[in-house]
């Protein structure tokens, strides 16, 4: 019997699939402390950023289920 798919809860909570299979995660120290930090970076990547295509290998295996 073939073992069941499972994905990498850590996965799931962290990265999204876009509508044309590519793989979205959001950008880090974006929450709060705002202030402090520039605004370019602030408003840079406001949805997310896109994953590299070798990491988007390793996530298909992480989150068969996306």
């Amino acid at each position: 019997m073939a073992m069941k798919a499972k994905s990498h809860s850590w996965a799931k909570k962290r990265v999204k699939k876009t509508g044309s299979g590519k793989f979205v995660f959001k950008k880090a120290c974006n929450n709060h402390l705002l202030t402090n930090k520039k605004k370019t970076n602030n408003k840079s990547f406001p949805y997310g950023k896109v994953v590299s295509k070798a990491e988007t290998k390793a996530l298909k295996n992480l989150v068969p289920h996306l």
